[in-house]
């Protein structure tokens, strides 16, 4: 029999996303969905795309609607997770697609986010690796609840984490510029997000050390046993609506060849079934990504900057958001942790 799911936020772009994934799911059944402003109305209004879900209307979000489900996915926006999540049963898998449960450091939630934090919740990234040699999923099995990791946070994670943690890269000088589409930043109404402000531009925006994934990539590196991480961080939205491509690069340390440091990177991911390095001398791109929780990863050597240079490509919505969130929760099941999505990406 199937676990019976709530996707609380069902509404916007990541809880559509969580709930595409679900619906192919074999052993997860959505049976209630979300939302707030429009409670009331069917799931096919906002999401025409889903129409085998077009039985179900979205619910007022409320502890006493989600309640009695299996699992419980929260896409909520950031600061409204943590009181929801109180108040549900101790023996429901709650998976936090928001930030409330991300960070262990209650100060770097005050200081980005400014409100009081929520406490920590075991990481959904299960490809981190620790310093002890293991991976962050050993944390997963048997969760009951889970903090899925930010989008921006886990491209550059993945991207840079295999050469700091085998010290071929200096951690106090990481560099990170991310090309990111536009369902980033939510499916709330802005002036910036118009189409006639979006199209033919490029707009950086976090700039200087404020974006709110600076903490947690920090202490992502930490995890995996690398100290004295400074890192410039800029993201830039640009005219697509899905997809990052985030750009790291660190000064190289030593004298280690282009094939001595991909190999590191080849090495660090051979297991991961989610994970592709790319050949030498190529580079990925956000379109073979789209759909799938796949990340695409390539690293090279700029001999004459002396910086080891990572590139990795994912789904914002995918594998930077729903996909991770269902990828976790397969872990804490017990299922496979591929169960439900792909490695395959959409294309043209």
């Amino acid at each position: 029999m199937s676990l019976s799911v709530a996707v609380a936020g069902a509404s916007g772009y990541a809880g559509g996303e969580l709930l595409r994934l679900l619906a192919q799911h074999p052993e997860l059944e959505v049976r209630t969905v979300t939302a707030h402003s429009n409670a009331g109305q069917p799931l096919v209004s906002i999401h025409s795309h889903l129409r085998s879900l077009a039985s179900l209307t979205f619910q007022e979000t409320t502890p006493e609607v989600l309640a009695g489900h299996d699992v419980v996915f929260l896409a909520l926006p950031h600061g409204h997770s943590g009181g929801i999540a109180a108040q549900l049963p101790a023996d429901t898998l709650v998976v936090d697609a928001g930030a409330d449960h991300r960070l262990e450091r209650a100060e770097d939630w005050q200081a980005f986010y400014g409100t009081e934090h929520s406490g920590t919740w075991p990481y959904g990234m299960p490809e981190l690796m620790l310093a002890d040699g293991g991976r962050q999923r050993r944390e997963l099995r048997a969760a009951r609840r889970i903090a899925v990791p930010g989008c921006n946070a886990t491209a550059v994670t993945l991207a840079i984490a295999p050469g700091a943690a085998a010290g071929l890269v200096d951690p106090a000088g990481i560099a990170s510029v991310l090309a990111v589409g536009s369902s980033g930043a939510g499916r709330a109404a802005k002036a910036s997000l118009l189409a006639a402000e979006l199209t033919g531009s490029a707009t950086p925006y976090g700039v200087g050390g404020t974006h709110r994934h600076l903490p947690e990539i920090a202490q992502n590196l930490r995890l995996a046993g690398v100290e004295g991480v400074r890192h410039s961080f800029t993201p830039v939205l640009v005219p697509m609506a899905r997809g990052i491509l985030a750009t790291v690069s660190a000064p190289l340390v030593g004298d280690a060849s282009a094939e001595h440091v991909r190999s590191a990177w080849l090495s660090a991911y051979a297991d991961e079934p989610f994970i592709h390095i790319t050949d030498a001398g190529e580079y990925p791109r956000t379109a073979d990504v789209v759909g799938s929780n796949s990340v695409h990863i390539g690293v090279g050597v700029d001999e004459a900057a002396g910086r080891v240079v990572a590139i990795a490509a994912i789904d914002n919505l995918g594998k930077g958001t729903a996909g991770a969130a269902i990828q976790s929760a397969n872990i804490a099941l017990g299922f496979d942790e591929q169960l439900g999505l792909s490695v395959d990406g959409l294309a043209p």
